[in-house]
């Protein structure tokens, strides 16, 4: 799957690319499955702005994505593969076999009519969800648990692609696509098969109105200010700011660690994204 080019008819569409979706079989979602979302514009219960650079966009719905896959035992057909205005991956439509419907995220491999299941004893095939104690080493796996039973965590966006790489007693070992290693419980449930969609990073937005469509509003950089507006501001020879860039209130910002210690979470890591450094870090 590449992404499409258009004619340079405008400056913005020179150097957009486009996705294909050729996965996708359906324009019109379940409607049962979906529910109205609504916008805050960054800001919280206060009516305080505290994400910046948010607001407009495309109206959507939210279609409700099954991340438990809980109904064990019970067969279940792919009726439609569907474009997701909320998340980069593709989204499956199962029929199951009782005549509940549910989404899924849809794996790459995935298509119209294969058959799917979920729960201990199913078949190891793109699309089947069960514990990661019955799966072989080696299998490639996404929307990931980290505590049995609370829904799939790791692993949801487009074109990832988890590895099992090692079992061991009560816990397994898995490879991030950021490299890192980290234990996770056998018990804990994965879906089989990386994520479709997997050109999504490799677009181009072209101009700045897809920017807009998304809900992302312009920013000004620091640089063009005045100094009392941001630390970065004035200048006159040289346009580049002095000493480690910081974000308009003075905190360091492109590069700085952010990340809290956490003793439950880091015990888990086996080797962390930044080689040579301690884990956690």
């Amino acid at each position: 799957m590449a992404n499409r080019k258009t004619k340079p008819t405008s400056p913005g569409r020179r150097f957009a690319t486009y996705p294909l979706r050729e996965q996708v079989t359906a324009t019109e979602p379940e409607r049962k499955l979906t529910e109205g979302i609504g916008k805050s514009g960054g800001r919280n219960a206060n009516g305080r702005i505290t994400s910046r650079h948010r607001g407009g966009g495309a109206k959507r719905r939210y279609r409700l994505i099954d991340f438990k896959r809980t109904r064990d035992g019970i067969p279940a057909k792919v009726a439609t593969i569907e474009y997701d205005p909320n998340r980069s991956a593709y989204i499956a439509l199962l029929h199951y076999a009782d005549g509940a419907k549910s989404y899924i995220l849809a794996p790459a491999q995935i298509k119209v009519g294969d058959m799917v299941q979920s729960g201990p004893g199913s078949d190891i095939r793109p699309g089947s969800c069960l514990a990661l104690a019955e799966m072989p080493v080696g299998t490639i796996v996404h929307n990931v648990e980290l505590k049995p039973g609370q829904g799939g965590k790791l692993g949801r966006s487009a074109g990832t692609a988890i590895q099992l790489v090692a079992k061991e007693g009560e816990m397994v070992t898995l490879r991030l696509p950021s490299s890192e290693m980290r234990m996770v419980r056998a018990e804990c449930r994965a879906t089989i098969g990386p994520l479709s969609n997997s050109e999504h990073q490799t677009m181009t937005v072209g101009k700045a109105g897809r920017s807009r469509h998304k809900g992302k509003r312009p920013q000004s950089r620091g640089i063009a200010m005045n100094p009392v507006d941001h630390p970065h501001g004035g200048g006159e020879a040289h346009k580049t700011p002095g000493g480690h860039p910081v974000t308009p209130w003075g905190k360091p910002t492109l590069g700085y660690r952010t990340r809290k210690k956490s003793k439950s979470s880091d015990r888990y890591i086996v080797r962390g994204r930044r080689r040579g450094k301690k884990k956690g870090r």
